[in-house]
């Protein structure tokens, strides 16, 4: 089961996709992720302290979604990556709207443009997603991630988290370059590109260079 350092910088090009009955479709290519990792050495990670009850599912299976509520406002969604009781799971920081955009706009209370989704709390909302999901399949259901393109054509950029007071140096996000709905933050300027071809097959067994 692949490092959540692998999986996270994977997700990009991926597509967030949620169905509720009676409405289209929303779906968003998902262009800036997170990861917190489990392993002891990221304090940044909800699981750093250990197994409870808000955190749990971050030790359940992977392949599922931990959904929580920030600072008793914004809702954050996350998945579940590497093998039981490993603590570890990638935040969907922002997604591009592909289709459903005006579902997405009555969501978001009429904002438009990259305000719509350019960060976590604002995908949830544009996506209608609650803590009714925490712990629900992220590979199946009416809300799912799908694969994307099996090439793709951008570059992927590394940077510190956005908004954190601890693990601050550690280069754990990951976005697509150029794109208007990645998080406005001054840490984009200082971000170095990830180690990988700028077009490379989903279908290679491994890539050449990963984070550490």
């Amino acid at each position: 089961m692949r490092p959540c350092l692998e999986v996270a910088p994977d997700l990009l090009g991926c597509r967030l996709v949620q169905r509720i009955d009676g409405g289209p479709r929303r779906v968003g290519t998902i262009v800036e992720v997170e990861a917190y990792l489990g392993n002891g050495h990221d304090p940044g990670s909800h699981s750093h302290r250990g197994l409870t009850p808000r955190n749990r599912a971050m030790f359940g299976a992977p392949g599922r979604f931990y959904v929580y509520r920030s600072m008793g406002l914004h809702i954050c969604t996350n998945v579940v990556c590497e093998p039981k009781e490993s603590g570890a799971a990638v935040l969907l920081r922002a997604v591009e709207p592909v289709e459903g955009t005006e579902a997405m706009r009555r969501a978001r209370r009429g904002l438009n443009g990259a305000a719509l989704t350019n960060g976590p709390g604002k995908l949830s909302q544009a996506f209608s997603i609650t803590l009714e999901h925490y712990g629900r399949s992220a590979l199946r259901g009416a809300l799912r991630i799908e694969a994307g393109p099996s090439v793709r054509s951008f570059r992927i950029l590394a940077s510190p988290r956005v908004g954190l007071s601890r693990g601050t140096e550690l280069p754990y996000r990951f976005f697509v370059e150029g794109s208007p709905y990645v998080t406005r933050s001054p840490l984009n300027r200082s971000a170095h590109p990830l180690s990988l071809s700028p077009s490379w097959d989903r279908n290679q067994p491994e890539h050449s260079s990963r984070p550490s």
